[in-house]
């Protein structure tokens, strides 16, 4: 799916991956970026609308919803990233409200226009779904919950038309993973890849050099015939 002349919202959109994404749309010459965002911001583009959206309030996120008349493609960017051991619970529940139940809400709450649409959906995860970071389970945890979320929908809502794309990020130049000391993508060149990754239809998008070591293995891997198999299920 182009973007070109076609409406998105982003979350997660005031820095890092999410700046860069309504950057590059702009430039893929979308018709309208609708930016998700905690605290008001402006922006010097006329196709740029700012939503104050927290992804765990719901009230926002219906509010955000009943602005956007259609849209075409949902990026589930919004994010949380903190070092922990597991022995704070309420930062486990915490990751979880923003990592996994956000990205649930929003996509409910815009599903409609997407199904009229038959648009797309990308939740931004990691590789940490895979395979967890153990300075910050967390999120691995998290992302992995948020993986498994994002079969389940591809799966769920095919027969709607509407395609769901998983984005396996390695580290990228935010400020997530600033105390992160190992090589970066930087947050344009990640953007670039997921665009590219949806319109070439790549249900899975590897969008930076660490990722991107997985791609080769993995249409024909294991765990991706497995996701198809018991997707049949639906149908059985």
């Amino acid at each position: 799916m182009s973007i070109e002349n076609r409406t998105v919202l982003i979350t997660g959109a005031n820095r890092g991956i999410g700046r860069a994404l309504v950057e590059e749309a702009l430039r893929r010459g979308v018709e309208r970026v609708y930016a998700g965002t905690r605290l008001p911001l402006t922006h010097a583009d006329a196709r740029v609308t700012y939503l104050g959206l927290d992804v765990t309030d719901q009230a926002q996120i219906e509010a955000a919803a009943k602005t956007i008349d259609s849209l075409d493609l949902l990026i589930n960017n919004a994010g949380l990233a903190a070092y922990d051991d597991l022995g704070d619970r309420a930062l486990l529940e915490q990751h979880l409200a923003v990592n996994l139940f956000g990205p649930h809400a929003v996509t409910t709450a815009v599903l409609p226009q997407l199904i009229e649409s038959h648009g797309s959906i990308v939740n931004v995860l990691s590789v940490a779904a895979l395979a967890s970071l153990p300075m910050i389970p967390a999120y691995s945890i998290s992302k992995a919950a948020a993986f498994s979320l994002t079969q389940s929908q591809r799966a769920l809502l095919a027969p709607h038309g509407v395609r769901v794309h998983a984005v396996l990020t390695g580290p990228t130049d935010t400020e997530m993973s600033r105390d992160l000391e190992v090589p970066k993508a930087s947050p344009e060149s990640v953007a670039q890849a997921i665009f590219d990754g949806v319109a070439a239809g790549d249900e899975e998008i590897f969008p930076d050099p660490m990722s991107a070591m997985l791609a080769p293995s993995w249409a024909s891997g294991s765990v991706k015939a497995l996701e198809r198999q018991n997707a049949a299920l639906l149908s059985a």
